[in-house]
């Protein structure tokens, strides 16, 4: 890994650090190196920061005081939840104040009548369903990272999760946001009733990263637990096959809570970590979950079970009882820390195709995999094409970083060209810059930027991620880069 930064003092001015102590409680700013280090990075952890501070408000007047001491000195603020994000997106800067929230962590209301949770944005993922679950409701985006990730964080990259494919993403909700700017305006968007002022700008600013503003308090939408589920495991003798059987469950009019893939290398890790009960010899596994009376899981099971043998699946196990479901998603969650025990270092990536090209995708993925000598496996929603390759490499050896890195960039160059997008749920952060100048032109590159500039005409929140500027695009699009190595230039500094 590169070695973080040493902090230089000062970074920030001098007033502008007085302006902080004054809007937050004594030890509750933080400017001391070993302070710092814990906020260096998020969990793209190649690329590591010290921030310039790090203020821990506890409230939203104090949240409020914190933007208006930067907007007055013209400091930069990065809005970080639990640093779980991993495209670099709460990357910090010695010039910049890194602004957690996690301490505004408190469920505000529960709302069973209107199916509704009000909470502030340090609240964790998983905390809203335990809070909902008395109520018999839930609160359905589940990313992996669930018992960790807050609220605020899921809004600004839109998170998902492996019930995506029926249930949405986060955008899809959301019923309220409170959303404070750069300018120090809080903006009411949506709220508790179906019909409400603005909530058409709720959509752009779920997943923009934290370069339009703020969030102060997320309003959710909870809907009834199911009455019945059964979560089928398939095991296939090839990813072609698994493929197949992906559009084919879809195309039989079918819409699984969560329908995730597995190749054997994820497979073997995971049983290797928590003994899930995978079979370790298939080629790929898909876990397919169905949800809804008890009658209609039945059917939807014998349905599902039709494609898979069609398509020659060798297993097909199907869990009814809540602690076998409950064991066969825990291995499926356990992928990305099961897969830090094959090396040192594993690069993780985020680009989304359409199902049909699944099966392309994959092979042309192992191929790079050969081509790069860097191993991968994968794990992912393959319901919804959302892919999260795994590249595996040791940053000890000199060029592996590199070289992961150019793997990784191909990786999504191939999605845009089968039809895709660069990014699904990770966000784009600093990782994605210049794989952003491969998916859009010059026209749609500038009005983001009118939109940043509009709501944030000094460009003090998070700047220089999500959107690569015209310049950078037109260097790259000038550029003959040998062996598929795109430079980054603003993490060189780095």
């Amino acid at each position: 890994m590169p070695a973080t930064e040493p902090h230089r003092l000062p970074a920030l001015p001098a007033s502008c650090l007085e302006a902080l102590r004054r809007a937050l409680p004594a030890g509750d700013l933080l400017t001391e190196p070993e302070e710092l280090a814990p906020y260096e990075c998020d969990a793209l952890s190649a690329y590591r920061r010290l921030p310039g501070a790090v203020a821990l408000p506890r409230t939203e007047e104090e949240v409020k005081a914190v933007v208006a001491a930067c907007r007055a000195h013209g400091v930069p603020v990065i809005a970080r939840g639990a640093g779980t994000g991993l495209s670099g997106g709460a990357l910090p800067r010695e010039d910049a104040v890194v602004l957690s929230l996690a301490r505004l962590d408190r469920i505000l209301e529960i709302d069973p009548a209107n199916r509704i949770a009000r909470v502030q944005p340090g609240v964790r993922n998983l905390a809203v369903s335990r809070a909902a679950r008395p109520y018999g409701l839930f609160y359905a985006p589940d990313p992996s990272s669930q018992v960790a990730c807050t609220i605020g964080g899921n809004v600004a990259e839109n998170s998902g999760g492996v019930h995506c494919l029926k249930y949405g993403l986060t955008v899809h909700n959301l019923r309220g946001l409170r959303v404070l700017t750069a300018g120090g305006e809080v903006l009411e968007l949506g709220g508790a009733a179906l019909d409400q002022p603005a909530p058409g700008l709720i959509p752009l600013f779920t997943g923009s990263e934290g370069l339009l503003g703020i969030v102060l308090e997320a309003t959710l939408r909870l809907l009834p637990l199911p009455p019945a589920a059964a979560v089928l495991l398939l095991a296939f003798g090839s990813v072609r096959a698994a493929a197949r059987t992906v559009a084919g469950i879809v195309a039989a009019g079918l819409v699984p809570a969560g329908l995730e893939m597995m190749d054997r290398g994820a497979t073997r890790a995971v049983e290797a970590f928590v003994g899930a009960g995978y079979p370790t010899e298939a080629a790929a596994v898909l876990l397919c979950e169905l949800d809804g009376t008890e009658a209609e899981v039945r059917a939807q099971v014998e349905r599902v079970r039709a494609v898979a043998g069609a398509e020659g699946a060798e297993e097909v196990r199907a869990a009814f009882a809540p602690e076998e479901r409950e064991r066969l998603w825990a291995g499926r969650k356990a992928a990305f820390p099961a897969a830090g025990r094959l090396a040192p270092d594993y690069y993780c990536m985020d680009g989304t195709i359409p199902r049909h090209a699944l099966p392309e995708a994959l092979e042309a993925i192992q191929a790079l995999s050969g081509r790069y000598g860097l191993g991968v496996v994968n794990v992912f929603h393959a319901g919804d094409g959302n892919l999260h390759p795994l590249i595996l490499y040791d940053a000890n050896r000199p060029g592996e970083l590199a070289r992961a890195e150019a793997m990784g960039n191909e990786i999504l160059a191939l999605c845009v060209r089968l039809g895709g997008v660069v990014t699904g749920e990770h966000g784009v952060g600093v990782e994605k810059l210049d794989a952003m100048c491969g998916q859009y032109g010059p026209a749609e590159l500038e009005r983001m930027h009118a939109v940043k500039a509009a709501l944030d005409p000094a460009g003090l929140l998070n700047p220089g991620k999500a959107v690569p500027t015209l310049h950078r695009c037109a260097e790259l699009g000038a550029m003959h880069v040998r062996g598929g190595r795109l430079p980054h230039p603003e993490l060189e500094r780095f």
